[in-house]
């Protein structure tokens, strides 16, 4: 459990939807200071005197460890930033796919590298965003990476929390972001899916879904993967 009240939290990917709105819930729950992070740090609104805009490629060793020098201070670390190209897993370039995992998933377990040990300190928490694409398998190569990020979520709770550290997964359908712009489905406001996450910190939640759509997955994952996604699977004769 995790009061944001006088925190001093890093979010990245934190210029536009649901990083900007981390951003602002934040201030109004009265944190001390908000490391606002993105690749073009001018593109991050700093009207209040506690944002701190920050240069950061996650999938850059070098700036996370550029990051970790300036941010020393860090006691909540909110690992927002992803991207999505969605292409085939049987795409014979894998590029794309690596892109995504160099995003979403190598890029959170970077900074939990360097801020680990910090948060250890303060027992402190972090935040992992992922995706209800990390239970069914409708994403391509962005629901690979997001899968790969939920286990590591769960892999970083196993060793951070004897520490004292809170982590935290959340899951969450399509939020109505630059992201998803050309989907045509309903989506939740990210202001609402940031004030649920907010909230599940604050009382010491591991995992946040926040829709239905997550929450109805997350209920059905006993389930055999033909019931799961509604395939037919093959069976030998």
């Amino acid at each position: 459990m995790t009061q944001l009240a006088q925190q001093t939290v890093l979010v990245t990917g934190a210029n536009r939807g649901m990083g900007r709105e981390y951003v602002s819930q934040l201030l109004d729950r009265g944190a001390a200071k908000v490391y606002a992070a993105a690749r073009d740090p001018r593109t991050i609104d700093a009207t209040d005197p506690r944002v701190v805009p920050l240069e950061l490629d996650v999938t850059d060793p070098a700036s996370v460890a550029r990051v970790a020098e300036v941010a020393p201070d860090v006691s909540v670390l909110i690992n927002n930033a992803g991207i999505s190209h969605a292409t085939s897993v049987l795409n014979p370039d894998t590029s794309l796919l690596r892109r995504e995992l160099e995003t979403n998933l190598f890029g959170p377990l970077a900074l939990i590298s360097a801020f680990g040990d910090r948060l250890v300190e303060r027992s402190g928490a972090v935040v992992n965003v992922a995706s209800v694409l990390s239970w069914i398998a409708l994403g391509g190569s962005y629901g690979v990476s997001k899968a790969a990020l939920w286990s590591a979520t769960d892999s970083m709770r196993t060793e951070l929390a004897p520490r004292g550290v809170q982590v935290v997964g959340v899951y969450v359908g399509y939020v109505d972001t630059d992201m998803t712009a050309a989907v045509q489905a309903p989506k939740v406001d990210p202001a609402d899916v940031v004030r649920q996450v907010l909230d599940g910190v604050e009382a010491g939640e591991a995992e946040i879904l926040a829709d239905e759509t997550s929450r109805g997955v997350r209920a059905h994952l006993n389930e055999p993967v033909h019931a799961q996604f509604g395939l037919l699977v093959p069976v030998e004769a």
